[in-house]
């Protein structure tokens, strides 16, 4: 089946309606509905489905990658019984974090202790999924992404990386740290994704994080003991350079420099601006536009370094519109567009 790219999107159950296989795939996304472990804004595990649906209604010339719309990029299908199980248990994390909230202790709560070890064991086995599935794809030559959900979903793509033997960073594009140690007690939160991460990967040699601004004193101090394990470029650095005369391409150049050779990609939604993203569950004033986002992925591939792995995560569909949809649909095109060009210059 061949592909127009001037033609009206068709909605054939494929990202961007490519007809692309996953056996013929260079390129293969792996949605997953999950949210359960969200503290603020529930919705995320809604953006796969959502994203699917707007990125047939994009154009797909791309002014970085000729024929962008030849890329070999399949999504697989969203799973409806990993669905249905965030959904049955967002119920009662829902309960639980208000309990939190209200001042309630964990400790001694037999109800909530025994929940808190449901959702651990429940993401574990979700975490180990993605990890099996993944190793078997990049095996075949794949190079895979995941589409979330709530930030903690591609723990198990990055220990699937880890697992290749080979020294990798990860480039952070983020309003938040994620270098909480079992947030709220789950073991696997949304906000602990990064802890997890250099926890569990001793080949992930850098995580390098772009647009922190939201962040606790316990993050600032991993960050400062890490021996310059981690590097983050603060939001509010950032804008100072910029206030100061800095130019964002100069601040692109710092930033890729602090990365090794092989780099995953991971980008929270929520590292943009809010008004680009308003219904994704921690939204933070500042952050990025998406074109500055695009020309630090694409200074990247220029840089000659190899993309071994990406995420886009936090996308929450709105209940009047589908903006974030749109936003996060041309998101994930323009990381699809770079992995491309990437691969194609290390092929």
């Amino acid at each position: 089946m061949t592909f127009d790219p001037n033609g009206v999107g068709i909605a054939n159950g494929n990202i961007f309606g490519f007809p692309v296989t996953e056996e013929n795939a260079d390129i293969v996304i792996i949605p997953i509905p999950w949210d359960a472990t969200a503290s603020y804004g529930k919705g995320t595990s809604d953006g796969p489905e959502a994203i699917l649906e707007a990125s047939t209604q994009l154009d797909f010339y791309h002014p970085k990658l000729q024929k962008a719309y030849d890329t070999q990029v399949f999504m697989t299908s969203i799973s409806k019984e990993w669905k249905k199980i965030n959904a049955d248990l967002c119920i009662k994390t829902i309960d639980y974090i208000s309990f939190l909230e209200e001042g309630g202790k964990l400790e001694g709560n037999e109800e909530y202790e025994s929940l808190i070890a449901e959702v651990n064991e429940t993401q574990n086995a979700l975490k180990e999924n993605l990890k099996e599935r993944a190793t078997a794809m990049m095996n075949s030559g794949k190079i895979v992404g995941v589409l979330g959900g709530e930030h903690s979903t591609p723990l198990g793509l990055i220990e699937a990386i880890d697992a290749q033997g080979h020294s990798f960073g990860i480039l952070q594009i983020d309003a938040h740290a994620d270098l909480r140690d079992a947030y709220e007690g789950f073991e696997q939160s949304h906000a602990s994704i990064m802890f997890n991460a250099l926890k569990n990967c001793k080949n992930l040699i850098r995580l390098v994080q772009v647009g922190i601004r939201d962040i606790a004193e316990s993050e600032i101090q991993l960050i400062e003991n890490s021996n310059e394990r981690i590097k983050t470029f603060f939001d509010w650095d950032l804008k100072d350079g910029q206030f100061a005369g800095k130019t964002w391409q100069s601040q692109v150049n710092e930033i890729i420099a602090d990365l090794p050779q092989n780099v995953y990609i991971s980008f929270d939604i929520d590292g943009l601006r809010p008004e680009l993203c308003p219904n994704t569950g921690t939204p933070v004033v500042g952050g990025f536009g998406l074109e500055e986002v695009n020309y630090l992925l694409f200074q990247l591939v220029n840089s000659g370094k190899k993309i071994v792995g990406f995420d886009l995560n936090e996308v929450a569909p709105g209940n009047d519109d589908d903006w974030d949809a749109n936003v996060g649909a041309r998101a994930l095109w323009n990381i699809v567009c770079a992995v491309e060009r990437n691969r194609r210059l290390h092929a």
